[in-house]
């Protein structure tokens, strides 16, 4: 197996990685290290990938490089690079999201058009959902009705991906990942942020009335969930990979004080526009097909988490 990881230095590309490279695979990892957070974050991440000779890394973006060359004599393919976050994908950064999560998704589709590839597997998000019901798990046959401009770019990639296989034959399946989590988090995701605010004596902002619920999974959940949809993943699937739980913010509150063992401060402010109340994936097509079963519970997941970027970044204490 000859792997093309894209986003390969990220969060969970470093870990895909890692994991593909321990099963034997052969894996040429692409990342741009764009400004999106500290660069010396990515290459902290790939630290061990760099010293295994099975591993290539290739600095650039999707819109630039030289993709038939770097897709000869792969066999699968897992996207992964785009550009996240909810709240910065408003006003004029929009067109960063449309080129980083739209243009390079094209790019790299038209790239595997004709090729004998036996899988692309390419990230999504529960963005695509919108709002739903408090405690209702959603299917993948659920009306997508994003909020959020983030979340317009992630379902117009996967849109994508459904026509490039319809009209092209690219084995393509998507993946939509319902809030990741674990050692290695952006430093802009929520537990990332909590967990550096008490441990500084910081106040940690509280959106709303703290009641909005999330189904959050580990990183090695959600990597286990990939390899199996690199190995078994049907073409033009859609899959939910989530963590199996419904926890509300209030609650992860409480559970980090515990795993960190200091008081939290919060500040309340108004809920941002484009935030989803719940998010509660259904994930029997994935253990169906994938035979993905969440093993890490989240407050397991916490401590791994907690431990590690104390680990990393020590002068976060």
């Amino acid at each position: 197996m000859r792997v093309l990881v894209t986003g390969a230095a990220g969060f969970i590309g470093s870990h895909l990685s890692e994991r593909l490279i321990r099963d034997g695979a052969e894996v040429i990892g692409l990342d741009a290290f764009t400004s999106a957070y500290d660069p010396a974050l990515k290459k902290q991440n790939v630290a061990w990938l760099l010293t295994q000779p099975r591993f290539t890394l290739i600095r650039g973006e999707i819109a630039s490089v030289a993709l038939p060359e770097l897709l000869r004599g792969v066999t699968h393919v897992v996207h992964l690079a785009g550009q996240a976050g909810v709240r910065d994908s408003w006003g004029a950064d929009f067109r960063t999201y449309v080129h980083h999560n739209i243009e390079a998704t094209q790019r790299l589709l038209e790239a595997c058009v004709g090729l004998p590839l036996e899988k692309v597997v390419c990230a999504s998000s529960s963005s695509v959902y919108g709002d739903v019901g408090a405690h209702w798990r959603v299917p993948e046959m659920s009306p997508l009705e994003p909020v959020s401009p983030y979340g317009v770019t992630k379902l117009a990639a996967e849109r994508l991906c459904h026509a490039y296989h319809v009209a092209h034959g690219v084995p393509t399946v998507a993946l939509r990942y319902f809030t990741v989590y674990g050692p290695r988090q952006r430093p802009d995701m929520g537990f990332s942020r909590f967990m550096r605010a008490v441990v500084r004596g910081e106040a940690v902002t509280q959106f709303g009335d703290g009641r909005q619920t999330r189904d959050f999974t580990f990183v090695t959940d959600a990597v286990a969930a990939t390899v199996s949809a690199v190995e078994r993943g049907t073409p033009g699937a859609v899959y939910n990979i989530g963590g199996g739980a419904s926890v509300s913010l209030l609650d992860v509150f409480r559970l980090v004080e515990q795993v960190t063992g200091l008081a939290l401060q919060i500040q309340l402010v108004d809920a941002p526009p484009g935030e989803m109340r719940h998010t509660y994936a259904d994930t029997s097509a994935a253990a169906a097909d994938l035979a993905f079963h969440p093993t890490v519970t989240l407050e397991d997941g916490l401590r791994a988490q907690f431990a590690s970027m104390i680990e990393r970044r020590p002068e976060a204490a």
